[in-house]
């Protein structure tokens, strides 16, 4: 039985969660689990794939494995764009949240049953899943806060920590669960994740109010049996396609289909921008800070090309060429991927701290000389692996140290970028279609993540101070060249900062 709606929580009415409305508090928890499930599973993933078949692994080389990685983790924010489209269009934010986790536990799930069909069908489940949840859990944030200004920054602060401490958990328990009892119950374990946070999320329900209980586009019934049948008829094809496949009647080539992926992202998103720029019906300055987005675009996905290897090349690294009892204790390679959260917990306040004193000296970097410090950060990182590979030459098992130092690089470099494209982006799009400009936005993670895993595959098959080297190169030459775009992109931004 539908439980009948509060008002919104608003200034006034609620301050029951730490200031904020009690409904954060459920919002909060739905993506700390989610983050668990996802990261718990992800720490595992390359891993697995790459592990013998006598260990209870795919016995994948790195270029299939890495190709796989990219494409999934491509897809997740890949598919954010039409999980938004659905819950505007059909099921509302509260609707599409819940359908989402159910389809991320069923993924997690499908994972634990030791079978290669069940567990690409998995993957397939939680990057859709994934796409209903993830863009539509932030908004009904935003619905909590109908006055908007500060107070709705900070919830949103609070509510990334849960991204954050769920990123950070999950490694630590999903990582040894998987290396060291089973694979599938690591799975396992990050579906039970999804399953408690959906429970809370039900639970807490009552203080959501309407928060995303109604979709947000003003159709009538005609466009909404037209959306309907459009979905069904692309989830019936996908389904058709899925049988295919798990019938053997159409061969896959992951490689094959991660760069052709990649190449229709990048062919997708030019178009649109051409469009906008062109045929959008903006003015000169609007067009202008559109272009703006576009060049910022193409440095994010290098950058993300570059950040995204945490979970493939660099967890390979942990694996076959770190010392496990480097930190005294015998320590499986999958818990350093909770290095990188528990640094975002501990520098975010400071970065925050430090752009709002230099913003009062009049002398904070902009957008796009923070992007470009960002990169060169993220090149520098990658100059540590660099030492690192080569000192494992010869079989040498490396200090976790090294790779502890390239991720204090990489997120003192995400910091740099992460949350400012986040922000800018809101800034510098026209009114009207801010919500298309951050799904567009979106995908140059997701085309950040195909190329990752692409240049992962490599691991096997390059001296590794090569491969990690030419990260380097391109990192820190996109740097320098964005440092000298700054003055023109800044005229272009028209005034944002």
């Amino acid at each position: 039985m539908a439980e009948t709606a509060q008002p919104v929580p608003t200034a006034a009415s609620d301050t029951s969660f730490f200031g904020h409305p009690r409904g954060l508090a459920t919002l909060f928890f739905t993506e700390f689990w989610e983050r668990f499930s996802y990261y718990g599973m992800r720490a595992l993933l390359i891993l697995f794939m790459t592990a013998g078949i006598a260990s209870g692994g795919l016995g994948y080389d790195a270029a299939k494995a890495g190709a796989i990685y990219g494409l999934y983790t491509g897809s997740v924010y890949l598919l954010a764009l039409p999980g938004g489209w659905v819950a505007d269009r059909l099921l509302g934010q509260r609707r599409s949240v819940l359908l989402g986790g159910i389809l991320i536990a069923c993924g997690h799930f499908s994972m634990a049953i030791d079978s290669v069909q069940t567990f690409f069908l998995g993957l397939l489940l939680i990057v859709l899943g994934t796409g209903l949840l993830k863009p539509n859990v932030s908004t009904m944030v935003a619905e909590l806060y109908p006055e908007g200004g500060s107070r709705r920054d900070a919830g949103f602060s609070i509510f990334y920590m849960g991204i954050n401490l769920g990123a950070f958990v999950a490694p630590l328990v999903c990582g040894p669960l998987g290396q060291r009892i089973n694979w599938h119950l690591g799975f396992a374990v990050a579906g039970l994740g999804m399953v408690l946070g959906l429970i809370q999320y039900t639970l807490g329900g009552k203080h959501l109010g309407t928060a995303g209980m109604e979709t947000n586009s003003a159709t009538t019934p005609a466009e909404r049996a037209k959306a309907r049948n459009f979905l069904l008829a692309a989830v019936a094809l996908l389904a058709v396609i899925v049988g295919l496949i798990w019938a053997g009647t159409i061969a896959v080539n992951a490689e094959a289909i991660a760069k052709i992926t990649g190449y229709v992202i990048g062919g997708l998103v030019a178009v649109y921008f051409l469009y906008q720029f062109i045929s959008g019906g903006y003015d000169a300055t609007e067009r202008k800070r559109i272009l703006a987005i576009f060049v910022l675009f193409l440095f994010s996905s290098v950058f993300w090309s570059g950040f995204e290897q945490a979970g493939s090349s660099l967890n390979l690294f942990a694996q076959e060429k770190t010392n496990p009892n480097g930190f005294g204790f015998n320590m499986p390679a999958s818990v350093l991927q909770s290095v990188n959260p528990l640094l975002i917990i501990l520098c975010a306040p400071l970065f925050a701290w430090l752009w709002v004193r230099l913003a009062k000296s009049k002398i904070e970097p902009s957008a796009p000389a923070k992007f470009s410090l960002g990169l060169i950060l993220l090149g520098g990182g990658f100059f540590v692996m660099v030492g690192a590979a080569k000192a494992s030459a010869g079989g040498v098992l490396v200090s976790p140290f090294w790779l502890c130092l390239t991720y204090l690089f990489h997120t003192a470099g995400e910091l740099c970028v992460s949350p400012v494209g986040l922000s800018t982006v809101t800034k510098l799009a026209p009114q009207r279609i801010v919500g298309q400009m951050m799904g567009i936005w979106f995908m140059s993670i997701s085309l950040g993540n195909l190329i990752a895993g692409l240049v992962a595959g490599g691991f096997q098959t390059l001296p590794l101070p090569e491969l990690f080297g030419s990260v380097v190169i391109n990192c820190v030459i996109a740097g320098v060249i964005l440092a000298l775009l700054i003055r023109p992109i800044r005229r272009l931004m028209g005034g944002v900062h």
